[in-house]
């Protein structure tokens, strides 16, 4: 089974692409079909934003240990402006662009846990990850 799938994101074609990824590898690990699509949404997206703010940028699909635990990682990362205001961007309905501002609070709902580090001018990488189920 691939565990490192890299995908770049140029343009919303690119999003689909991701998106396809993180569901089969969500798949080949045994998640429910909710947690499928949800992981699927979220890498959409974090994908779509990229597209949106950066222009250009990679999402890469991995399992790795996080917390001592086999997670499906998500890391999206792009030379974007970067977020001004993490914090108000982690709110439901903010937004600086013409979107929903769904994006990122919506996939740390969607996710078991959401990181962002962004700097003005420099980009941003988004890390989010959900619990690999245990083999019953």
């Amino acid at each position: 089974m691939a565990c490192d799938i890299v995908v770049i994101i140029n343009n919303p074609d690119d999003i689909v692409e991701a998106r396809k990824a993180g569901h089969q590898l969500a798949l080949d690990l045994g998640f429910s079909l909710t947690d499928v699509t949800m992981i699927a949404t979220a890498i959409s997206e974090i994908a779509r934003n990229i597209t949106s703010y950066a222009g250009r940028g990679t999402v890469r699909v991995t399992v790795d240990e996080r917390d001592g635990r086999q997670a499906l990682v998500v890391r999206a990362e792009d030379d974007g402006p970067g977020i001004a205001d993490i914090e108000r961007a982690m709110e439901d309905g903010y937004s600086t662009g013409r979107g929903l501002g769904m994006g990122l609070p919506g996939s740390r709902r969607l996710m078991d846990r959401l990181i962002v580090e962004s700097a003005l001018g420099k980009g941003t990488v988004i890390e989010m990850w959900k619990w690999v189920p245990g083999r019953a």
